[in-house]
C-alpha cells in the first residue's frame, strides 16, 4: 500500500513538461485560428504576439526556477494583460466576442482538469 502512494507523489511531483516558446506559439495559434477564423494575415500577427510573450514568460519560469519568485505572478498578468491588448487590435469586433468565449471555455476546462483546451486533455 506505501508503495502505491510512494509512486502516486513521485508521479505528482514530476514537474510538467514545458515546450518551447516556438511550439507553443504555433499550438496557441492555431487553436485561436480555429476559434475565430483568422485571415493569414492576422494568424502571423497572432503567431508573433503568442511568440513574444512565450519568450518573456518562459525567460520568468528560467528565473523563478533560480529563486526569483517575487512577483512573478504579477508579472505574468502583466504580460497577459498587454497580449490580450495587442489581441485585440488584431481581431475584428466579431473575431474578439469570439474570442473571448474561447478564453472563457479554456478557463473553464482548467479548472475541471482538462488542460486548459475546451472539450479535453491534452
Amino acid at each position: 500500500m506505501s508503495f502505491f502512494i510512494l509512486f502516486s507523489f513521485v508521479l505528482t511531483a514530476q514537474p510538467r513538461q514545458q515546450r518551447n516558446p516556438e511550439e507553443m506559439a504555433k499550438r496557441q495559434t492555431e487553436e485561436v485560428k480555429k476559434a475565430v477564423n483568422l485571415n493569414d494575415k492576422q494568424e502571423k500577427q497572432v503567431y508573433d504576439l503568442y511568440l513574444e510573450s512565450g519568450k518573456k514568460m518562459s525567460a520568468m519560469r528560467e528565473e523563478s526556477q533560480q529563486g526569483g519568485f517575487e512577483g512573478i505572478r504579477e508579472k505574468m498578468g502583466e504580460i497577459r494583460e498587454e497580449q490580450n491588448k495587442k489581441m485585440k487590435s488584431i481581431l475584428t469586433d466579431a473575431q474578439w466576442k469570439k474570442y473571448e468565449k474561447f478564453q472563457e471555455e479554456r478557463a473553464a476546462a482548467r479548472r475541471r482538469g482538462g488542460g486548459g483546451r475546451p472539450g479535453g486533455n491534452r
